[in-house]
């Protein structure tokens, strides 16, 4: 089984934001978290704040324990760009928004075997 989360148009760059990513990608839950706590950059708290939603679903929706998760995927994406224009200058800043993905799964999953006879 596999939990996720998902936060849409953040308010960070998502250059920045996959320099945090790239630390916990593969991590264990409780290693990632305190990873997270000790990264001094803007996007920690972000991607913590995800992490822990993901966690929550895992728990929640399938009853596994927290413990025994592992981080399998980590993205973060570009999100729609915030245009201001400022006309005195003619000048346009361009705020780059980021979605962030996270994706569950528990290291002790069993794992069904396939049947040819069954449809799915």
């Amino acid at each position: 089984m596999q939990a996720k989360a998902v936060a849409r148009t953040v308010r960070i760059a998502p250059r920045k934001a996959r320099l945090v990513m790239d630390l916990i990608r593969g991590k264990q839950v409780g290693e990632a978290v305190s990873i997270l706590n000790l990264t001094p950059k803007a996007a920690s708290p972000i991607i913590e704040k995800v992490l822990k939603s993901a966690i929550a679903n895992a728990e929640h929706n399938y009853e596994l324990d927290a413990n025994s998760l592992v981080i399998t995927q980590a993205f973060v994406d570009e999100g729609p760009t915030l245009k201001r224009f400022r006309p005195s200058v003619l000048w346009v800043v361009r705020v780059q928004l980021t979605n962030v993905l996270a994706t569950l799964q528990s290291l002790y999953q069993k794992r069904r075997r396939d049947n040819p006879w069954v449809k799915r």
